[in-house]
């Protein structure tokens, strides 16, 4: 009962990778060398690398001080302020770039309501400024957490010596901060480097953008599966450093007694300024893609197809149901297997598992697109396919509430249960599954809305005719139909907004309040 989904875990996550290497070692041997050291690819790799660092620069600056305003100054409404810098992650990054490409033109946002002819932002700048203002998000989460978690008696001590509060920043506080900065440039630099919606729309190219050429242009596939496969060696080569960079680093207290909460540092003559910071980064997050959006629907909902809208959100649901069910059928027994059972068969599962998440989805997606074609040329652009590819790419996101629950329960109960005469499947159905049903609903809505925002895969594997809001929005916005991409755009923000309340529902949960000490 086990074994047989960690199996399927295990090889559909590999599955891809694995393919991509025999496909790109197909080529005959006279032919590898000009492939791989192409000029073109060195190029490809200087853009992408570039790519991330502008993406990292502009949202540590923006989720640094953010987080170090919501925690350790006494800065009024913070828990508002939270949610609004958490609220950009409603908003996937080819919306935001179909938010910064609104504003211009003739008919664009800043013309019509300003009076202002802006050019269009393309290039690095755009694709870099539209990633940044929705991947923030996910620095200032960790940053805020790692701020909660610190003792300020380091801090205190410095300043007893002596030492201003920017050298207390630089020497006490940002060391600590180093393990969340490291996780959480490592989580956004993954996102951009496999990004392929905003960075098409701003014909940036990179390492997705050359992959998806070469493919829908059928112009070398042999030459997309090498990209895909430099694509995926720089995934690894991104954890393997996250894990050299913090190895050996320890953070923890050694003094005995409990870490107090730190004290408020007034803003006083800062004040001011700080709340317009704020006001700006949430207009440029959350208010210009709405804006930009009203502004366009507008000019579209008089000849807006209702039908067109209605059948592509049932599409999208048609494909993220089935995937978040199956993804928590599978988590569920493969997360028992690695907990209960833990072993070398039960490691390999659990590292394979990630595998699928780590590939880049549009190299993922070629992948299976190649496989099927070569295996199962019936089974191409088949709902079926597009499912199971969507499943093993997000199923460890199912993996975090479901593992966690399990912890918490033990193992005392179903123990207790058997020695009372139940077998082992039924004392798990009676006494864990029923525990179970609130972390699995949870790890279901989380894959569900992620494959509502996703693009490559659907893109390349959904079959004709079937179009989602995500391919919408960007078909529409890559031939220059901004009111026409309006609705869609809309529709895939309010379906992840689901996504942005889940992860501020949980955090509530874990964060107590001041009056019941700090969080662990």
């Amino acid at each position: 009962m086990l074994l047989l989904p960690a199996l399927v875990v295990g090889i559909g996550t590999c599955l891809p990778a694995a393919y991509l290497v025999l496909r790109a070692f197909d080529a005959e041997p006279s032919e590898l060398a000009a492939i791989v050291f192409r000029p073109r690819n060195l190029w490809l790799f200087g853009n992408t690398l570039k790519l991330v660092a502008v993406v990292l620069g502009i949202g540590t600056l923006i989720a640094l001080p953010m987080a170090w305003l919501v925690t350790r100054s006494d800065l009024r409404h913070r828990g508002v302020v939270s949610f609004l810098m958490a609220l950009p992650l409603a908003i996937p990054g080819y919306v935001m770039a179909y938010a910064l490409l609104g504003l211009s033109g003739y008919y664009g946002f800043a013309r019509q309501w300003f009076g202002l002819s802006l050019p269009p932002l393309h290039g690095l700048w755009g694709a870099g400024l539209a990633l940044a203002l929705y991947t923030f998000p996910y620095l200032f989460l960790n940053l805020r957490a790692a701020f909660l978690g610190m003792d300020p008696a380091l801090e205190e001590s410095a300043q007893s010596l002596g030492q201003s509060r920017l050298r207390v920043f630089r020497h006490i506080v940002l060391p600590q901060l180093w393990p969340a900065l490291v996780a959480s440039w490592l989580i956004v630099g993954l996102y951009v480097i496999g990004d392929f919606g905003a960075i098409a729309l701003m014909r940036y190219e990179v390492f997705s953008f050359a992959i998806y050429t070469q493919y829908s242009g059928a112009f070398d596939r042999t030459y997309a599966a090498w990209l895909s496969l430099m694509l995926l060696a720089l995934t690894v080569t991104a954890l393997l450093g996250q894990r050299a960079v913090t190895r050996n680093r320890r953070f923890a207290r050694t003094g005995t007694g409990v870490a107090r909460a730190a004290r408020p540092v007034a803003l006083g003559r800062w004040r001011w300024p700080v709340r317009a910071g704020i006001a700006m980064v949430v207009l440029a997050s959350v208010g210009l893609p709405l804006l930009v959006l009203g502004h366009w629907m507008r000019l579209g909902l008089p000849a807006m197809d209702w039908g067109q809208l209605g059948r592509s959100a049932l599409r999208t649901a048609g494909v993220a149901g089935p995937v978040a069910a199956l993804a928590v059928a599978l988590a569920l027994p493969v997360t028992v297997l690695v907990l209960r059972w833990p072993g070398p068969l039960s490691a390999l599962v659990d590292r394979l598992a990630y595998m699928g998440y780590a590939t880049p989805s549009l190299a993922f997606a070629l992948a299976m697109v190649m496989f099927v074609l070569q295996v199962a040329p019936a089974l191409y652009q088949s709902w079926l396919v597009l499912v199971f590819a969507c499943t093993m790419s997000f199923l460890v996101l199912a993996f975090g509430p479901i593992r966690l629950a399990l912890m918490q329960i033990g193992t005392r109960q179903e123990e207790a249960a058997r020695a009372l005469g139940a077998t082992p499947s039924r004392a798990f159905l009676a006494v864990v599954l029923p525990r179970l049903r609130r972390p699995m609903l949870a790890g279901a809505l989380l894959v569900f809305i992620m494959v509502v925002k996703e693009l490559p895969i659907t893109l390349l594997l959904a079959p004709t005719g079937y179009t989602t809001l995500s391919m919408n929005v960007f078909a529409r916005t890559a031939e220059g139909m901004m009111r026409e991409a309006a609705p869609y755009a809309l529709s895939v923000i309010l379906f992840a907004s689901l996504f942005v309340g889940l992860i501020l529902k949980y955090e509530a949960r874990s964060t107590p309040s001041p009056s019941q000490g700090r969080p662990t």
